[in-house]
């Protein structure tokens, strides 16, 4: 039978939470573990750093512009191919559970005028799952740290009491008391920890994280820049813990079902968080924000892929982009999807099949501003569209310099050198790089002003 694959993804968690990527203190040891396992990919990077956005992208491997799905409150369009679509043909059965936030349609800063955020999501507004579903549209808007509701694939309401990470993989884990071997399983947990909760304005770690990690190290880009992580990050750091204990459970009771030798985990976050440090420079729209921008506390992500052939504690050090997520699964189910997906199928990163590989990232922003970014080890170069609203434009026929990062001798981004005529030649260089994936990406080349 071929290999099962469960996708594991976290919301707005940074990479550097990971003991595997240089966390100091005991947050993740099962995922460490599998990352001994299995796969690492030190340098991974997301490619829109909205919840929304991001997770179409990752249930249709195409760009957020090219199905419409920029910003949040745009429902996945219908007549899209998905991932459920072409893993469920290829003979899987699927299982969702946690958070979806592709079902529901409005303006950005109004309710959504076809509101499924507290509702149950209709069979048709799934994208293409048909199988075990635990899903809420906008998780955060039906339950908090502690306590709340999804729907079943009935549209029965199912309530929880607990940590909210918690009572999410436990739904996960009674899909095993049903599950009937016939086919392999596709599993997307779709946890919504660590995000902050919105309406309370905090991150929200199992009581007690405040004092179980005082001692925690700031990251250096949040401790020269401040925000508000000084005060957040304990209970973050905390459900960052609790969201690796459950990752254990789950490894547990594959092992326990006879399914852990056949089973591929793929462990990944949507984007990461900057609390509050970045896009302070007035072109924000007025948002209170953590992600929306190209610097690695919003945009670096972990991911490690364990079982199949990804194995053998291999450490990754290419630039890979999680836009790659949706053809590396569907690869694993043996569909190959040529063109009809973007990205690369990450084994062959890890095979080292091409050695014309161009080692650079792609990103677009919405919402903060119409932005763009292109990474490659050395620099990070960004731009964004002036007067233009990220909440309403999806793209830009003009952008402008916004800044450029010299990594090698500033790898946490605080000296911004877009302006320096010593680096002419090297934004020159980016910014032809970025116009090629705009053009590749959107179909379109535009200009880009100092």
């Amino acid at each position: 039978m071929p290999n099962n694959i469960i996708f594991y993804f976290t919301d707005q968690q940074r990479w550097d939470t990971c003991g595997c990527f240089g966390q100091p203190l005991d947050i993740t040891p099962n995922l460490d573990k599998l990352a001994q396992e299995g796969v690492k990919f030190d340098n991974a990077f997301s490619p829109q750093p909205v919840c929304g956005p991001c997770r179409a992208l990752f249930q249709t491997g195409k760009y957020p512009t090219e199905t419409g799905c920029f910003r949040n409150n745009i429902m996945l369009p219908a007549g899209v191919k998905t991932l459920a679509n072409y893993i469920e043909e290829a003979g899987y059965e699927t299982a969702y559970i946690g958070k979806w936030h592709l079902a529901s349609d409005g303006e950005l800063e109004k309710p959504p005028t076809i509101d499924h955020t507290i509702t149950a999501i209709p069979k048709e507004l799934r994208g293409g799952y048909t199988g075990y579903w635990r899903a809420a549209d906008v998780l955060e808007f039906t339950s908090h740290g502690y306590d709340g509701y999804v729907f079943d694939e009935n549209n029965n309401r199912v309530d929880f009491k607990g940590y909210r990470a918690d009572c999410i993989n436990n739904m996960a884990l009674e899909f095993f008391d049903t599950y009937d071997r016939k086919k392999p399983f596709f599993m997307t947990i779709s946890q919504i920890e660590p995000h902050h909760q919105n309406d309370r304005k905090h991150y929200e770690g199992p009581e007690g994280s405040k004092e179980k990690y005082r001692n925690f190290v700031l990251p250096h880009d949040l401790e020269v820049l401040k925000g508000n992580a000084a005060e957040e990050y304990p209970d973050y750091l905390g459900q960052c813990a609790s969201l690796d204990e459950n990752l254990g459970r789950l490894v547990e009771r594959l092992k326990k079902e006879g399914l852990y030798d056949n089973t591929v985990i793929i462990f990944a976050s949507d984007h990461g968080s900057h609390f509050k440090t970045r896009n302070t420079d007035g072109h924000l729209n007025g948002y209170d924000d953590y992600k929306r921008s190209c610097h690695d506390g919003a945009l670096h992500v972990p991911l490690v892929i364990a079982g199949g052939p990804f194995k053998g504690g291999v450490a990754v050090e290419e630039l890979v982009s999680t836009e790659s997520l949706p053809k590396t699964i569907l690869a694993l189910a043996g569909v190959d999807v040529g063109d009809e997906m973007i990205g690369e199928n990450l084994l062959d990163v890890v095979e080292k099949k091409d050695d014309n590989r161009p080692n650079q990232v792609f990103a677009q922003i919405s919402e903060s501003r119409v932005g763009r970014c292109v990474r490659t080890a050395n620099y990070l170069y960004s731009v964004y569209a002036p007067g233009v609203n990220g909440g309403e434009a999806a793209a830009s026929d003009l952008y402008a310099d916004d800044f450029l990062y010299d990594l090698k001798v500033d790898p946490w981004q605080l000296n911004n050198v877009v302006a320096d005529p010593s680096y002419a030649q090297v934004k020159e260089d980016m910014r032809a790089r970025l116009a090629d994936w705009i053009e590749r990406a959107e179909g379109t080349r535009p200009a880009i002003v100092d």
